[in-house]
């Protein structure tokens, strides 16, 4: 342990682990264990300047035309259970003022309709459509996995069968400060953080799962924020089959140049995802010959993905990004809450397994039917917008 911490200039830790007890030492030690930490190369890598372009998509219009028969082919696949919908449900509603997991947030007025309650009656519903339930796939985290369990448990899983609703914990990531020492969360416990979402198939894998439902073909993975996204929507999960891809991206038209979403574009030549925050202000910008945004793709974390795909990559590293967060720490007698960013936390995202498939199917939605996220407690999209959604889509709440 000593020569591990050596190699990646922990001495600071060294000597904090040489003062405690015993049994403190033992439980920190077996958390050290665990921890990747060939993350922390991660930190003096710049980013890639390949040259990016526009990316054809699939148009609504377009789909609309073929929708019966892409509904077809997709409730086809549903039924012989070839498609798993995947929940990443990791994240805690503290930006709407609560300290449970987001999937317990209350979005009901006038009666109780828990976000988790929505996606599982849209699958649950779906299900009797086709003649057959879809494995439901629930990516938590080490916070709140036990909550979750329970919580679903306590209402009798809104309906669905237990035994075709799995949760899985994430895999965790340290978090160290600016000048890459690992911190502490409390006396003895490293300070730890979800991996990204970019870690769903690998925590999948170890949470050895799959094979309870050997005959899916196909993942489609969503976010428990948004409130209208349709799980294993038939019309997506068709019109990517039918169209040969290894993966489908859905999407919606950028509603303006600063909007804080992803753009699917041509990387390199290779169908990418990029963050607001890494295009550039005057590509954000840039208008095409019908006064439309050039750049206008932007993903709403709605992913189809094929398992023979992913088993294939499985071995290959996706890029690790390092964020700026603010990460509570304890100094040797205190915990500190910072009020600015002070540390480093390493996330792989999903928008990367994107660039590994060989082809992929950029699928365009609306906006007012698919797409309301629950990121914020007021302005956009924050539980104001996302009701007048739900009510404007006559979803009583």
């Amino acid at each position: 342990m000593r020569e591990l911490l050596e190699k990646y200039h922990q001495q600071r830790l060294i000597k904090y682990l040489e003062n405690l007890k015993e049994e403190e030492r033992l439980f920190l030690e077996k958390q050290l264990d665990g921890v990747d930490f060939s993350v922390l190369d991660e930190i003096a890598i710049a980013s890639d300047s390949e040259e990016i372009a526009p990316i054809p998509y699939l148009s609504h219009e377009e789909i609309l035309k073929k929708s019966e028969e892409y509904a077809r082919t997709g409730r086809e696949a549903l039924k012989n259970g070839k498609v798993a919908a995947v929940l990443l449900a990791g994240g805690q509603g503290t930006r709407l003022g609560s300290s449970l997991p987001k999937g317990m947030f209350n979005i009901g007025v006038t009666r109780n309709l828990y976000i988790f309650e929505l996606h599982t009656k849209r699958l649950l519903s779906l299900s009797e459509e086709v003649g057959a339930y879809i494995p439901f796939l629930i990516m938590t985290s080490e916070k709140n996995h036990d909550m979750t369990k329970e919580f679903f448990k306590a209402h009798d899983f809104f309906g669905y069968p237990p035994e075709f609703i799995k949760f899985f914990p994430q895999n965790m990531a340290p978090c160290v400060d600016f000048e890459g020492n690992l911190l502490l969360e409390d006396r003895a416990k490293l300070a730890l953080s979800p991996d990204g979402n970019g870690g769903w198939y690998g925590s999948l894998i170890r949470s050895n799962l799959l094979k309870e439902f050997p005959a899916v073909e196909w993942f489609n993975i969503f976010g428990v924020d948004n409130v209208l996204v349709k799980p294993a929507d038939p019309v997506f999960v068709g019109a990517t089959i039918q169209n040969g891809m290894d993966c489908g991206v859905k999407g919606v038209k950028k509603g303006y140049p600063e909007e804080k979403v992803g753009l699917l574009v041509l990387k390199g030549g290779r169908p990418s995802v990029i963050e607001y925050y890494e295009m550039e202000k005057e590509n954000a910008s840039r208008l095409d010959e019908n006064g439309e945004l050039l750049y206008r793709f932007g993903v709403t974390l709605d992913y189809l993905f094929s398992a023979k795909r992913m088993r294939e990559i499985a071995g290959e590293k996706l890029p690790v990004h390092v964020v700026k967060k603010k990460v509570s720490y304890f100094d040797g007698e205190r915990i500190v809450t910072p009020d600015r960013e002070n540390a480093y936390k390493f996330e792989t995202l999903i928008l990367d397994m994107v660039r590994e498939m060989k082809s992929c199917l950029p699928f365009e939605t609306l906006r007012e039917e698919e797409f309301a996220p629950v990121k914020n407690a007021t302005g956009v999209d924050s539980v104001d917008t996302a009701r007048e959604l739900l009510r404007k889509n006559h979803i009583e709440i």
